[in-house]
Protein backbone atom coordinates (compact mmCIF):
# COMPACT_ATOMS: atom_id res chain seq x y z
CA UNK A 1 0.00 0.00 0.00
CA UNK A 2 1.56 3.31 -1.13
CA UNK A 3 1.98 6.10 1.42
CA UNK A 4 2.54 9.82 0.93
CA UNK A 5 3.70 12.14 3.72
CA UNK A 6 3.14 15.80 2.87
CA UNK A 7 1.82 19.14 4.06
CA UNK A 8 -1.53 20.19 2.64
CA UNK A 9 -4.07 23.02 2.67
CA UNK A 10 -7.76 22.11 2.35
CA UNK A 11 -9.21 24.01 -0.62
CA UNK A 12 -12.63 22.36 -0.57
CA UNK A 13 -14.62 19.98 1.63
CA UNK A 14 -17.71 17.97 0.64
CA UNK A 15 -19.64 15.78 3.07
CA UNK A 16 -19.76 12.16 1.95
CA UNK A 17 -21.92 9.37 3.34
CA UNK A 18 -22.71 9.58 7.06
CA UNK A 19 -19.36 10.52 8.54
CA UNK A 20 -16.80 11.07 5.76
CA UNK A 21 -15.62 14.00 3.65
CA UNK A 22 -14.07 14.28 0.21
CA UNK A 23 -11.32 16.90 0.45
CA UNK A 24 -9.52 18.81 -2.26
CA UNK A 25 -6.09 19.69 -0.89
CA UNK A 26 -3.16 21.66 -2.26
CA UNK A 27 -0.23 19.49 -1.25
CA UNK A 28 3.41 20.51 -0.94
CA UNK A 29 5.28 19.28 -4.01
CA UNK A 30 2.19 17.39 -5.22
CA UNK A 31 -0.24 19.95 -6.58
CA UNK A 32 -3.96 19.34 -6.13
CA UNK A 33 -5.05 16.05 -4.63
CA UNK A 34 -8.52 14.60 -4.05
CA UNK A 35 -8.56 12.82 -0.70
CA UNK A 36 -11.16 10.85 1.27
CA UNK A 37 -11.21 11.60 5.01
CA UNK A 38 -12.98 8.58 6.44
CA UNK A 39 -14.89 9.07 9.68
CA UNK A 40 -13.70 12.67 10.09
CA UNK A 41 -17.22 13.90 10.97
CA UNK A 42 -17.55 11.51 13.89
CA UNK A 43 -17.30 12.98 17.37
CA UNK A 44 -13.69 12.97 18.65
CA UNK A 45 -12.26 11.93 15.27
CA UNK A 46 -8.49 12.65 15.19
CA UNK A 47 -8.94 13.87 11.60
CA UNK A 48 -11.73 16.35 12.34
CA UNK A 49 -9.64 19.53 12.73
CA UNK A 50 -7.47 18.90 9.68
CA UNK A 51 -10.43 18.04 7.43
CA UNK A 52 -11.80 21.58 7.43
CA UNK A 53 -11.65 24.28 4.76
CA UNK A 54 -8.51 26.48 4.89
CA UNK A 55 -6.71 24.32 7.46
CA UNK A 56 -3.02 23.56 6.79
CA UNK A 57 -1.70 20.29 8.22
CA UNK A 58 0.96 17.64 8.18
CA UNK A 59 -0.75 14.74 6.42
CA UNK A 60 -0.14 11.07 5.82
CA UNK A 61 -2.08 9.76 2.83
CA UNK A 62 -2.37 6.24 1.57
CA UNK A 63 -3.44 4.93 -1.80
CA UNK A 64 -6.54 2.78 -1.38
CA UNK A 65 -8.25 1.40 -4.50
CA UNK A 66 -6.74 4.13 -6.70
CA UNK A 67 -7.93 6.90 -4.38
CA UNK A 68 -5.93 8.81 -1.78
CA UNK A 69 -7.26 8.53 1.77
CA UNK A 70 -6.25 10.57 4.81
CA UNK A 71 -4.70 8.27 7.40
CA UNK A 72 -3.15 10.71 9.89
CA UNK A 73 -3.07 14.49 10.22
CA UNK A 74 -1.62 17.10 12.59
CA UNK A 75 -2.86 20.68 12.27
CA UNK A 76 -0.20 23.32 11.60
CA UNK A 77 -2.34 26.43 11.00
CA UNK A 78 -6.08 26.99 11.27
CA UNK A 79 -6.15 30.75 10.47
CA UNK A 80 -8.56 31.30 13.35
CA UNK A 81 -8.84 35.05 12.70
CA UNK A 82 -10.57 34.34 9.39
CA UNK A 83 -13.21 32.17 11.04
CA UNK A 84 -14.44 35.01 13.25
CA UNK A 85 -14.75 37.48 10.34
CA UNK A 86 -17.21 36.56 7.59
CA UNK A 87 -15.70 38.98 5.05
CA UNK A 88 -12.16 37.65 5.55
CA UNK A 89 -13.41 34.06 5.48
CA UNK A 90 -15.23 34.73 2.21
CA UNK A 91 -12.05 36.21 0.73
CA UNK A 92 -9.99 33.24 1.88
CA UNK A 93 -12.54 30.89 0.36
CA UNK A 94 -12.21 32.79 -2.93
CA UNK A 95 -8.44 32.29 -2.77
CA UNK A 96 -9.04 28.56 -2.31
CA UNK A 97 -11.44 28.33 -5.26
CA UNK A 98 -8.99 30.13 -7.55
CA UNK A 99 -6.14 27.83 -6.47
CA UNK A 100 -8.30 24.82 -7.22
CA UNK A 101 -9.22 26.22 -10.63
CA UNK A 102 -5.62 26.74 -11.78
CA UNK A 103 -4.24 23.47 -10.35
CA UNK A 104 -4.05 20.14 -12.11
CA UNK A 105 -4.54 16.87 -10.25
CA UNK A 106 -1.09 15.77 -9.11
CA UNK A 107 0.65 18.59 -11.00
CA UNK A 108 2.53 21.12 -8.89
CA UNK A 109 2.43 24.84 -9.70
CA UNK A 110 5.66 26.04 -8.05
CA UNK A 111 5.08 28.87 -5.60
CA UNK A 112 1.29 28.47 -5.44
CA UNK A 113 1.06 26.90 -1.98
CA UNK A 114 3.40 29.53 -0.52
CA UNK A 115 1.38 32.30 -2.15
CA UNK A 116 -1.98 31.25 -0.75
CA UNK A 117 -0.55 30.49 2.71
CA UNK A 118 1.15 33.90 2.86
CA UNK A 119 -2.04 35.69 1.79
CA UNK A 120 -4.18 33.77 4.28
CA UNK A 121 -1.65 34.60 7.00
CA UNK A 122 -1.80 38.28 6.00
CA UNK A 123 -5.60 38.29 6.26
CA UNK A 124 -5.40 36.51 9.60
CA UNK A 125 -2.53 38.27 11.34
CA UNK A 126 -1.26 41.36 9.48
CA UNK A 127 -2.81 44.81 9.44
CA UNK A 128 -2.89 45.03 5.66
CA UNK A 129 -5.96 46.22 3.75
CA UNK A 130 -7.89 43.24 2.42
CA UNK A 131 -7.98 44.92 -1.00
CA UNK A 132 -4.16 44.98 -1.07
CA UNK A 133 -3.90 41.30 -0.11
CA UNK A 134 -6.52 40.35 -2.68
CA UNK A 135 -4.86 42.32 -5.51
CA UNK A 136 -1.42 40.90 -4.71
CA UNK A 137 -2.84 37.36 -4.64
CA UNK A 138 -4.65 37.78 -7.96
CA UNK A 139 -1.73 39.29 -9.84
CA UNK A 140 0.90 36.92 -8.45
CA UNK A 141 -1.31 33.91 -9.06
CA UNK A 142 -1.77 35.03 -12.69
CA UNK A 143 2.03 35.13 -12.99
CA UNK A 144 2.46 31.65 -11.47
CA UNK A 145 -0.25 30.26 -13.75
CA UNK A 146 1.59 31.49 -16.86
CA UNK A 147 -0.18 34.81 -17.45
CA UNK A 148 2.51 37.24 -16.27
CA UNK A 149 1.72 40.74 -17.60
CA UNK A 150 4.37 42.69 -19.51
CA UNK A 151 4.54 45.96 -17.60
CA UNK A 152 8.15 47.15 -17.90
CA UNK A 153 7.26 49.72 -20.57
CA UNK A 154 4.56 50.76 -23.02
CA UNK A 155 4.06 47.98 -25.56
CA UNK A 156 3.68 50.58 -28.35
CA UNK A 157 6.12 53.46 -27.76
CA UNK A 158 8.45 51.87 -25.21
CA UNK A 159 8.04 54.57 -22.54
CA UNK A 160 9.09 53.21 -19.14
CA UNK A 161 6.80 55.59 -17.28
CA UNK A 162 3.77 56.05 -19.53
CA UNK A 163 1.60 59.09 -19.12
CA UNK A 164 -1.84 57.90 -17.93
CA UNK A 165 -0.82 54.20 -18.05
CA UNK A 166 -3.30 51.41 -18.74
CA UNK A 167 -3.16 47.60 -18.51
CA UNK A 168 -4.74 45.74 -21.41
CA UNK A 169 -6.63 42.80 -19.95
CA UNK A 170 -6.61 40.33 -22.82
CA UNK A 171 -3.07 41.01 -24.11
CA UNK A 172 -1.54 41.55 -20.67
CA UNK A 173 0.52 44.53 -21.77
CA UNK A 174 1.08 48.04 -20.49
CA UNK A 175 0.42 51.01 -22.75
CA UNK A 176 0.07 54.78 -22.67
CA UNK A 177 -3.44 56.11 -22.93
CA UNK A 178 -2.46 57.92 -26.15
CA UNK A 179 -1.09 54.67 -27.64
CA UNK A 180 -4.36 52.78 -27.20
CA UNK A 181 -5.38 53.01 -30.86
CA UNK A 182 -2.08 51.50 -32.00
CA UNK A 183 -2.92 48.23 -30.22
CA UNK A 184 -5.98 47.70 -32.42
CA UNK A 185 -9.08 45.83 -31.35
CA UNK A 186 -7.78 44.00 -28.26
CA UNK A 187 -10.54 44.62 -25.75
CA UNK A 188 -10.63 46.49 -22.48
CA UNK A 189 -7.75 48.31 -20.76
CA UNK A 190 -7.85 49.28 -17.08
CA UNK A 191 -6.45 52.63 -15.88
CA UNK A 192 -3.48 52.83 -13.53
CA UNK A 193 -1.49 55.68 -12.00
CA UNK A 194 2.16 55.91 -10.98
CA UNK A 195 1.73 54.24 -7.58
CA UNK A 196 -0.54 51.42 -8.80
CA UNK A 197 1.79 50.72 -11.75
CA UNK A 198 4.74 50.54 -9.35
CA UNK A 199 2.74 48.06 -7.25
CA UNK A 200 1.91 45.91 -10.30
CA UNK A 201 5.62 45.76 -11.17
CA UNK A 202 6.55 44.96 -7.57
CA UNK A 203 4.04 42.11 -7.36
CA UNK A 204 4.92 40.66 -10.76
CA UNK A 205 8.70 40.97 -10.63
CA UNK A 206 9.64 41.37 -6.95
CA UNK A 207 10.65 38.95 -4.21
CA UNK A 208 7.63 36.68 -3.56
CA UNK A 209 8.66 36.41 0.10
CA UNK A 210 8.04 40.17 0.45
CA UNK A 211 4.92 40.21 -1.69
CA UNK A 212 2.94 42.56 0.54
CA UNK A 213 5.80 44.80 1.65
CA UNK A 214 4.65 47.86 -0.25
CA UNK A 215 2.66 50.94 0.65
CA UNK A 216 0.09 52.44 -1.66
CA UNK A 217 -2.32 55.38 -1.32
CA UNK A 218 -6.00 54.51 -1.06
CA UNK A 219 -6.98 55.97 -4.43
CA UNK A 220 -4.14 54.08 -6.13
CA UNK A 221 -5.13 50.89 -4.30
CA UNK A 222 -8.59 51.16 -5.88
CA UNK A 223 -6.97 51.24 -9.35
CA UNK A 224 -4.66 48.32 -8.48
CA UNK A 225 -7.57 46.26 -7.13
CA UNK A 226 -9.71 46.86 -10.20
CA UNK A 227 -6.92 46.01 -12.61
CA UNK A 228 -5.78 42.88 -10.71
CA UNK A 229 -9.23 41.32 -10.45
CA UNK A 230 -10.21 42.13 -14.03
CA UNK A 231 -6.89 40.85 -15.40
CA UNK A 232 -7.13 37.51 -13.59
CA UNK A 233 -10.75 36.87 -14.59
CA UNK A 234 -10.01 37.82 -18.20
CA UNK A 235 -6.99 35.54 -18.42
CA UNK A 236 -8.80 32.60 -16.80
CA UNK A 237 -11.92 33.30 -18.89
CA UNK A 238 -14.28 32.64 -16.00
CA UNK A 239 -15.86 34.05 -12.87
CA UNK A 240 -16.00 32.64 -9.33
CA UNK A 241 -19.03 32.00 -7.16
CA UNK A 242 -17.01 32.77 -4.02
CA UNK A 243 -15.94 36.14 -5.46
CA UNK A 244 -19.56 37.05 -6.12
CA UNK A 245 -20.41 36.15 -2.51
CA UNK A 246 -17.47 38.18 -1.14
CA UNK A 247 -18.41 41.25 -3.17
CA UNK A 248 -22.02 40.92 -2.05
CA UNK A 249 -21.14 41.23 1.64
Amino acid sequence: MAHLVTKGLVLREVNYKESDKILTILAEGQGKRTVKAQGCRRKNSPLAASAQLLVFSDMTLYDYRDRWALKEAATLEEFRGLRSDLTKLALGTYFAEVCEAVSGEGIETPGLLSLVLNCLYALDKLEKPSAQVKAAFELKLACLAGYEPLVESCAVCGAENPERPRLNLSEGVLHCDKCRRELGDVGISMPLDGASLAAVRYIAYGDPKRLLSFRIPENSLELLAGAAESFLLTQLERGFRTLDFYKGL
